[in-house]
């Protein structure tokens, strides 16, 4: 099947040069703008067609050799949102340049895209600031462009705004002279060749702090509203400690005169590499050193390390096409986790990588409506559901896998050199094959080709007979019903094995196999889990696996678990081989190997959660009996002398015991959130926070949501928010979740974090019914609050059939979905629905013999 055709514009004339100025106003929500555009012509013609969304333009003027000239016809294209201005015949000649003038009005619009307003409240009053959101394809919404990333061009902006204001864009300023007695105009130096989605500017009351760090004579700022500018210390001293080391990696200098972060109240993504001007939601920016917990501080170091990244690899060298995305972000998010190590050895990040990045993109990616990491896009509506963990997560365990095999130094050496060849131009996924091809020596291309354009990853089934060892593979997916059409790719797998002679390492690019190995013989295949495949064994190896634990790594162990519940989904395994392995685990001194154990029972929970209570209270029993004991003897007291890890592990044990039924842990968090309410705030410690915040609402009523929502509404700290919005979805009373439910939809809580309770909602039976009662009761409610354009509606369509388990329920959503527009999601929606046929199949084949076995067990009668 042939890619579809690209909605592009027409490459009659190209832009060398943009000369914008800008002024908006922060009370009637308006901006008026001028762009003159230095075109080059390629073709002689009479046309000139660029992107406009929701702009009025006026006084458009071109300017050739001849002179000025008006255009005679204007048109607009809703669907291709472009315009196109029309001239008298052969007015653009071949190889001459032409100036393009146009005059226009836009919005500060709150959908949070394109140039927009963001709202806060500063001693009880609203506050506005002005900023920016392109990517992907919202550049058009700020000001007349060609709006595609490989038609680089350079930058001279000016910003006319109120004196007292900050006004910020991607280059440091040149100018700034008065304008009026009120106002001023900043005029900015000139970018170099970038694509419009990362042109930024922001106009608003703006503090900012710089980092002590000195990275050369470059400052290194982050800016917010003010109040919150010394939460940005930790973030300005990484990021100018990561310029510098990206800087040394890639062996390119940095190309800007300065970097600036700012954090953004309302923001639809997590960051936004826009050059020289990153933006952030506060959450993902601020860190407060003593009240912020461990894992916002790990999320916040691994946000700002990718968005700098990006710096590099995606700005100074960009995807010629949005399919190419991958390029950006796998890398991106690969070198974060790198970077991150490089500052933080004691927090294990590559061992928290195969916990994190690795699984999600396994677990997405073993759909069949999934996608490849290079995916055919052809319409502007097509690009925002492309970034999900296929590109991220998928992209960077690939390129994790590729960097094992061909050897870490070669594998950077190989990216320098690719960046460098296509400096300030753009590049496809082949480009980066063949530096790595010359730099390696190695034919990186046939063998990356088939992990990149084609969809979903293998299982390597191990069998064992008459003493003998063979694999065999095959194509992996969640429900298990592998058709012969699903199974044509043979996937060339980085196969590295664990034996007592250490590790052998070779590419498996058949089917079937025979190993050099005897059945006798201990091994475990995909050594520190560094391919991106699951394993099955006979259930005898997987015994022997789960007690000969102290010959594995950590990242052999989180490995062999994840394994063992995802085929336990899929029916390649039974549910009681995943429940006996995490129970030879129960000694287990690794915070990651932990989480994957608790995450996954966890995910037993959730299948069954509309099933007999007495398999639920018996998973819970199971629980309890892994961490009970360890909780109670860690305790819940945190001391700075304690390992990152050591604290992260304690505050999991804490949140699994009180999700589990521990009375003795509830009723510490009761109290702990009763003295955090009577103001005894130091009495909780940042780690439990959340936890505390669950077990008020799970086990409350209306005066702790009372407590939680005027939390919410007084305290300054972006991660204790979140974990309250989280609480706010757990209460399972319907009058409260009713009550919070409105607040998602009157304004209560900002647009960007709607998910956060509706996901707290996804995790019980009250909530998942509520939940799914709400968003189809209130759909048009809903279309109109979260824009289309945004990823975030998709997201509701996942929160709101994430706890759906059954046929019935299956068919719910297929019917309420049938006449509706979902574009904007479709793809979220199909891998909705795999999802719940998968859950169902999984509770009807297993529940049998999940029962006995907790019977058997002793933790159900």
């Amino acid at each position: 099947m042939s890619p579809p055709q690209r909605q592009v514009l027409p490459a009659n004339v190209k832009p060398v040069h943009y000369d914008l100025s800008l002024k908006p106003d922060l009370t009637t929500f308006k901006f008026n703008g001028e762009v003159t555009i230095d075109l080059n012509v390629k073709e002689t013609s009479n046309f000139i067609e660029l992107h406009t969304l929701e702009l009025e333009l006026s006084e458009v003027q071109l300017s050739t050799k001849e002179g000025k000239v008006a255009p005679k016809e204007t048109s607009y294209s809703k669907d291709d949102q472009s315009t196109t201005f029309k001239f008298g015949d052969n007015v653009l000649k071949a190889g001459e340049s032409v100036q393009l003038s146009i005059k226009f009005i836009g919005e500060l619009n709150d959908k949070l895209s394109g140039f927009y307003r963001s709202s806060y409240t500063e001693n009880g009053q609203t506050k506005y600031l002005a900023t920016t959101q392109m990517e992907a394809t919202d550049c058009r919404r700020a000001f007349p462009c060609f709006d595609e990333p490989n038609l680089k061009a350079t930058f001279s902006i000016s910003i006319v705004a109120d004196k007292e204001y900050t006004c910020l864009s991607n280059m440091d300023v040149k100018e700034e002279k008065s304008v009026s007695e009120t106002q001023k105009k900043v005029v900015f130096n000139t970018t170099p060749p970038m694509s419009t989605y990362l042109v930024a500017f922001i106009v608003g009351d703006l503090k900012y702090v710089e980092s002590k760090y000195k990275f050369r004579d470059i400052p290194v700022r982050v800016y917010t509203t003010p109040g919150y500018e010394k939460e940005g210390q930790y973030s300005a001293e990484l990021a100018a400690k990561a310029l510098e080391y990206y800087e040394k990696v890639f062996d390119i200098p940095y190309p800007l005169p300065k970097m600036d972060m700012v954090g953004i109240h309302d923001f639809s993504a997590g960051a936004m590499e826009n050059w020289g001007l990153v933006t952030y939601r506060m959450v993902d920016l601020l860190v407060n050193e003593t009240k912020t917990n461990l894992a916002t501080k790990l999320r916040v170091s691994e946000v700002v390390a990718h968005e700098l990244a990006h710096q590099w690899f995606g700005n100074i060298c960009t995807m010629d096409f949005w399919d190419s995305l991958w390029l950006n972000e796998s890398f991106a998010t690969y070198m974060s986790w790198k970077c991150c190590d490089h500052f933080e050895k004691d927090w294990k990040i590559w061992e928290n990588f195969v916990g994190d990045s690795l699984q999600m993109a396994l677990s997405l990616d073993a759909l069949r409506s999934s996608h490849p990491i290079e995916v055919p896009v052809a319409h502007a509506d097509e690009i925002n559901q492309i970034f999900d963990a296929i590109s991220y997560e998928k992209g960077s365990s690939v390129l994790r896998m590729l960097a094992n095999y061909l050897g870490e130094e070669t594998f950077i050496k190989g990216v320098s050199h690719y960046v460098k060849k296509h400096m300030y131009a753009n590049a496809v996924t082949e480009d980066l094959w063949a530096s790595l091809s010359e730099v390696s020596g190695k034919d990186v291309q046939s063998t990356m080709n088939i992990w990149t354009k084609k969809v979903g990853y293998p299982l390597v089934q191990v069998s064992e007979k008459n003493g003998k060892v063979t694999i065999r593979q095959h194509r992996y997916l969640t429900t298990g019903d592998v058709k012969p059409e699903d199974d044509t790719t043979v996937y060339p797998i980085f196969l590295s094995i664990r034996t007592d002679d250490g590790v052998k390492e070779f590419v498996f690019d058949k089917k079937e196999q025979e190993l050099d190995l005897k059945s006798s013989d201990f091994f475990k295949l995909n050594s520190d889990t560094t391919g991106v495949f699951r394993v099955n064994y006979e259930p005898e190896r997987w015994q022997a696996l789960g007690a000969a634990a102290d010959k594995l790594s950590v990242e052999d162990r989180i490995g062999l678990v994840a394994d063992a519940g995802a085929l336990s989904v899929s029916g390649y395994s039974k549910t009681t081989n995943l429940l006996s392995l995490t129970s030879h685990f129960k000694n287990e001194p690794s915070f990651f190997v932990w989480s994957e154990m608790i995450a996954r029972i966890g995910a037993v929970k959730r299948a069954w959660l509309f099933e007999d209570e007495s398999i639920k209270e018996g998973l819970k029993a199971l629980v309890r009996s892994l961490v009970s004991d360890k909780c109670h003897k860690a305790g819940w007291k945190f001391d700075s002398s304690e390992s990152f890890l050591e604290q992260r592990l304690k505050a999991l044990l804490f949140s699994a015991a009180a999700a589990n039924g521990d009375q003795k842990v509830i009723d510490a968090a009761k109290n702990l959130f009763a003295g955090y309410i009577a103001n005894e705030k130091s009495e909780l410690d940042p780690n439990l926070r959340g936890t505390v915040f669950s077990v008020a609402a799970t086990h409350g009523s209306k005066k702790e949501f009372e407590a939680l929502v005027n939390l919410y509404k007084e305290t300054p700290l972006a991660d204790e928010k979140q974990e309250v919005l989280a609480s706010l979805g757990k209460f399972e009373d319907k009058e409260l979740l009713t009550k919070v439910t409105d607040m998602l939809l009157n304004g209560t809580i900002r647009t960007q974090d709607v998910i956060r309770p509706m996901a707290g909602m996804a995790t019980h039976r009250a909530g998942v019914e509520h939940l799914w009662d709400f968003v189809t009761s209130r759909w048009d409610e809903i279309v109109k609050a979260i824009p289309a354009s945004l990823t975030l509606l998709a997201y509701v369509v996942d929160c709101a059939t994430r706890g759906f388990t059954t046929k019935e329920q299956y068919q719910k959503v297929e019917e309420f979905f049938k006449d509706k527009d979902t574009k904007a999601f479709d793809q979220k929606l199909a891998q909705a629905l795999e999802s719940i046929e998968s859950r169902a199949k999984w509770v009807s084949r297993d529940s049998k013999d999940v029962a006995d076995w907790l019977k058997v067990n002793g933790y159900s009668s």
